[in-house]
């Protein structure tokens, strides 16, 4: 199972703090592509090492990526009663400070933008991918994610559950994946073996199934946004080479 302790990591960040959208944002990755993803953390905000390296990680192939502080510096401690907390940072309020973070992207000249959020920042993410405000979505240990928040997505999405997750447990992601399917949504989802909520950035690094579990769910992570983009770059081909000179399908195209 998962220690609440493991937040810490004696490896070093490879990008920087900077404001984006009146946000302090880590963000990693050559800040000249085209392709963006937001990372959006967990209850213990921003500044997790764990999540920023998965940040450098997924940066390494090639996107530019942003960990926005959604929480404001206010991050869940154990000595606080979660629920007070949540009144505080409700879930489903965080993506209307998201949507300023998906404006300055596009404007900084992003064209392609995928989201993954962790625990807490799963709900934003979900809500993001209801609303098409990113083209691929990932949600990670989710949780105060609703069956009806995943019929509702209207992008690709991915998610990525533990075995020992009592938020969202497998019972549940089997749910959301029945739903993906009955409404033809591009999905990916899998149930990693051995772990509880949190491992994927909150693994006990003297755990070798999580360590193992952890780094398989990093890399899945990195292999969906470069696999889906991909295919969204040849459906789009493929659409415009199938429509007529005066707009008229004259082919189908799908994932």
């Amino acid at each position: 199972m998962r220690s609440k302790c493991a937040i810490s990591s004696g490896e070093e960040d490879g990008g920087e703090v900077l404001q984006i959208a009146s946000l302090s944002s880590y963000v990693s990755g050559n800040p000249d592509s085209i392709t963006a993803i937001i990372l959006v953390s967990d209850i213990f905000g921003f500044e997790a090492p764990k999540l920023r390296q998965l940040a450098d990680k997924v940066a390494a192939a090639g996107y530019y990526v942003l960990v926005p502080d959604f929480l404001f510096g206010d991050y869940w401690t154990p000595e606080t009663q979660l629920d007070d907390w949540t009144k505080k940072h409700a879930p489903e309020q965080t993506v209307e400070f998201a949507k300023p973070v998906v404006q300055a992207l596009k404007e900084k000249g992003i064209s392609k933008l995928g989201s993954a959020g962790f625990c807490w920042g799963a709900k934003a993410v979900a809500d993001l991918a209801k609303e098409a405000e990113i083209q691929v979505a990932a949600l990670l240990h989710p949780n105060f994610v609703t069956l009806d928040d995943i019929k509702g997505v209207k992008v690709p999405i991915a998610i990525l559950g533990a075995e020992f997750d009592e938020f969202s447990p497998p019972e549940l992601v089997k749910e959301f994946e029945a739903a993906l399917v009955a409404n033809e949504v591009y999905h990916f989802v899998k149930i990693y073996p051995g772990v509880g909520h949190g491992w994927a950035i909150r693994y006990n690094d003297d755990n070798p199934t999580e360590v193992k579990s952890a780094k398989e769910a990093q890399q899945d992570l990195v292999d969906w946004f470069g696999k889906t983009f991909k295919d969204l770059t040849l459906l789009e081909n493929c659409y415009y080479s199938h429509v007529n000179s005066r707009g008229k399908s004259v082919g189908k195209c799908s994932l």
